[in-house]
């Protein structure tokens, strides 16, 4: 992500919140600050439908982050 952000490409890491404090350790050790939205944890049991729901959710966070 930094790389693309560093090439002027807006970036926005989405993940499950069970990976908030890897995730801010890893930017932290990089020395960065990306754009992240967390969704609910887990993903990978959930139907086509409930994963678009969740999309849809947080639709506006991510671009909202992408346009900032």
């Amino acid at each position: 992500m930094a790389n693309l952000e560093e090439r002027g490409i807006p970036t926005v890491g989405v993940a499950t919140t069970e990976f908030i404090q890897g995730a801010e350790a890893q930017a932290k050790s990089l020395g960065t600050d990306p754009a992240l939205v967390f969704i609910p944890h887990p993903v990978q049991d959930r139907t086509d439908d409930e994963l678009r729901k969740l999309a849809d959710e947080h639709f506006d966070a991510i671009v909202k982050l992408l346009v900032t």
